[in-house]
């Protein structure tokens, strides 16, 4: 019988569950599931805890029914990054989960922009809508019955994890990224907490990654039809288990990937604050690792709104579809151009009412045109992450993600980007894999992540970049647009016929 580590990955449309072997890390087997995101009103992204955990049961019952589930070792969970769900002295969910996508706070933000130019705390970089902490100073602003009953603030993996187990704690990769978390005294920050008008012990213990939460508890193992008592490790943010799935954990890596956002990222030593504050810096799932990153809101997020508007929502081959539209268009798009600030963005702009745009639309476009301008645009986007980055210029990347999936796209990024690409095998859920790691380490198989890490497979294959001229006149109009139409989003936002926009 062949051991075997689980990895949960809770993304923000969907669960990956996956199977890895004990000895090697070797994929058993995978399966997912996916779950809505609500849009109550514009502007606002939310979801049902409970459907991650009916998807979870679900995915992890199908991806075990070839194995004796006596075969599985320990459990290892990863989670989608900066959102917050408060729960009662039960553990029961309050209020809807507000995820990364949320927009509602940008008056918070402003407040905590000010506020952080007082401080002597090291956080992560600029403050987000989105992030948990502009989220809390929303909730106590607008919803403080929420707040008075909140027992305990938990990122979307925690909650899943306290379903596991019954254990309430947070680790610092996900602690650092709800922007709570003071990067030098490696902590809640204490001052930011009371400032945003919530108590420190609203704020779960902090552990490490690879820390054993407890045994899988007898309700939840009945559920999923896995042994109790297994150990179940904390787990860690999706981008840190992203990395740690690839082995990026040395400084002087980098890492892209596009899911439903996309990252640029490179592990540091020690935490470094970029000054202009268009990166963010977090804890790594390693105990002695950090990172730096620049991120974009909506890098397949954007894929998936053009495959549902072109009502392809219930086609299993869609974005398989998509990209052989995409690959029958030049480069260009036929100067066709899309800014995919769906979402509001990140890095450089962090302005939450930045707004997608395509730009150059003619009656001669067609599906395939816009495919094209979606993927060249997260591209450019990317691109201009990548240029806030350290490291030497012409460095090669690992690739990864469903980016990788996709050989026009994968190719369209080296050509944007001009560097070369290291692909890893396309099949592997490579948070999942991060996660099982974590297993392994909980379990105590492995003494730490980078001895995990020493028995992965790391790049099958190598994409080169070709020259395509007109890609360095796109992305130049591309750079130029957003500080030209900055005001015009802005407006069309702030219509006073969407009044309701952000809401109490």
């Amino acid at each position: 019988m062949m051991n075997c580590f689980l990895g949960i990955d809770l993304g923000t449309s969907s669960v990956k569950v996956a199977l890895f072997s004990r000895d090697h890390l070797a994929l058993v087997g995978e399966t997912s599931r996916e779950y809505a995101v609500a849009h109550p009103r514009p502007g606002t992204a939310e979801q049902n805890p409970a459907d991650w955990w009916i998807a979870v049961v679900d995915a992890v019952r199908r991806v075990t029914q070839a194995v004796d589930p006596t075969a599985v070792q320990a459990i290892g969970l990863d989670g989608q990054m900066h959102g917050c769900v408060c729960v009662d002295r039960d553990g029961e969910v309050i209020y809807p989960a507000v995820i990364w996508a949320d927009s509602r706070a940008a008056a918070e933000v402003d407040d905590l922009t000010r506020w952080q130019n007082t401080t002597n705390a090291l956080l992560p970089g600029r403050p987000a809508a989105g992030f948990a902490a502009a989220t809390m100073w929303w909730l106590r602003r607008h919803r403080p019955d929420i707040v008075s009953r909140t027992a305990a603030v938990l990122s979307v993996k925690d909650w899943v994890r306290w379903r596991l187990t019954g254990e309430i704690a947070a680790d610092h990769s996900d602690a650092s990224a709800m922007w709570l978390y003071d990067l030098s005294r490696r902590d809640w920050s204490a001052d930011l907490i009371t400032h945003i008008g919530w108590r420190i012990d609203q704020l779960p213990p902090l552990k490490f990654s690879g820390e054993m939460a407890g045994p899988l508890r007898a309700s939840a193992a009945a559920e999923l039809g896995l042994p109790a008592a297994i150990p179940v490790a904390i787990g860690a943010a999706d981008l840190a288990a992203q990395a740690l799935g690839h082995g990026v954990i040395s400084p002087g890596q980098l890492l892209a990937t596009v899911g439903t956002g996309g990252q640029i990222l490179t592990p540091l030593a020690r935490p470094e604050i970029d000054p202009l504050r268009k990166t963010y810096t977090f804890a790594h799932a390693s105990p002695n690792r950090f990172y730096q990153q620049a991120a974009i809101l909506a890098a397949g997020l954007a894929l998936r709104w053009l495959r549902d508007l072109l009502g392809m929502t219930e086609d299993g081959q869609a974005y398989a579809k998509l990209s052989a539209l995409a690959a029958d268009v030049t480069a260009g798009a036929e100067g066709l151009l899309f800014l995919p600030y769906l979402a509001g963005e990140r890095s450089p702009h962090m302005d939450p009412l930045a707004s997608g745009q395509f730009l150059g639309l003619r009656l001669h476009h067609t599906p395939g045109h816009l495919a094209r301008a979606v993927m060249e645009g997260v591209c450019f986007a990317l691109k201009d992450c990548l240029a806030l980055m350290p490291g030497p210029e012409g460095a090669a990347i690992v690739l990864s993600g469903g980016i990788a999936k996709s050989a026009v796209w994968r190719q369209m990024a080296a050509d944007i980007w001009q560097r070369p690409l290291l692909l890893a095998d396309e099949r592997v859920p490579y948070a999942a894999l991060g996660s099982a790691m974590l297993a392994g380490v909980a379990s105590g198989y492995f003494q730490s992540v980078e001895e995990a890490s020493t028995v992965l497979t790391g790049a099958t294959a190598i994409v080169e970049p070709a020259s395509h001229p007109i890609y360095d006149v796109r992305y130049a109009l591309f750079r130029d647009m957003y500080p030209h139409l900055k005001p015009v989003m802005r407006d069309l936002r702030r219509n006073p016929t969407h009044s309701d926009l952000f809401y109490p």
